[in-house]
């Protein structure tokens, strides 16, 4: 799976599964751009893909804004010139039972996970189109598919994201441009480790391989979507689960 003279963005990763995608693209030969809120961060991130000996770029940008992330594309391009991959990864959990969640809270979350998707998504796809090519990987959830308690804002952003994806797919798959969605379960992350005890275990209980993912699983999957190798592949939602979601 080599992605020798391609350019990928990946959103949100300053950390964890979108640091993971990003350093696993650079180690194929991919040049990097990363965007996310924490500027010490992207930094860091930088330069341990850089040690590959790939381009690599970050910027801070804010996904919820337009403007922002017209401005982080366009330095993009100019950096790059082309991006051939687009990796949706940013977003975040508020979570609290459906009686128990504000207003705030339901906006926040869709407002990172699904307006995020479509504003880098829809900044990014004339470039795409111009090109006649791009690969476009949105990170979903299996609580997208299945839902979960306590996470009806989470939930719904996950499953708008599958929606979108498959859209995409089915109006630019003759523009050479391909989408699918991944939908990781128990990934061992920063968000994940907020979960109470109780709430871990019951997770686990449904986990037929009885361990947490890694953020490497995802990323092993999301490069092999992004690679030649899955080329008639698109408005495809799959899963790395562990056997949570059978």
């Amino acid at each position: 799976m080599n992605l020798e003279g391609k350019t990928a963005l990946i959103t949100g990763a300053a950390r964890g599964i979108g640091k993971e995608i990003a350093i696993k693209f650079a180690e194929t030969g991919c040049n990097i751009a990363i965007c996310d809120l924490d500027k010490e961060k992207i930094e860091s991130t930088i330069d341990e893909i850089r040690e590959t000996g790939v381009e690599a770029y970050g910027e801070v940008c804010d996904v919820t804004s337009m403007d922002s992330v017209k401005d982080m594309v366009k330095k993009f391009l100019e950096k790059f010139d082309k991006i051939d991959i687009l990796v949706n990864n940013a977003g975040i959990t508020q979570d609290t039972l459906l009686m128990r969640m504000s207003e705030k809270q339901w906006k926040n979350v869709i407002d990172v996970n699904l307006n995020g998707t479509f504003n880098v998504t829809r900044s990014l796809i004339r470039s795409m189109m111009k090109n006649k090519y791009g690969k476009i990987i949105n990170i979903s959830s299996v609580v997208g598919l299945m839902g979960n308690a306590g996470q009806a804002n989470y939930s719904a952003t996950k499953a708008g994201v599958i929606g979108f994806t498959k859209t995409v797919a089915k109006e630019y798959g003759k523009r050479n441009i391909y989408a699918n969605a991944v939908a990781p379960g128990f990934i061992e992350t920063d968000m994940t480790e907020k979960l109470s005890e109780k709430a871990e275990k019951d997770l686990m209980n449904n986990v037929s391989i009885k361990r947490k993912g890694k953020p490497e699983d995802v990323a092993n999957l999301v490069l092999f979507l992004a690679s030649d190798l899955s080329d008639y592949i698109t408005g495809e939602v799959i899963s790395v689960d562990g056997g949570m979601r059978m």
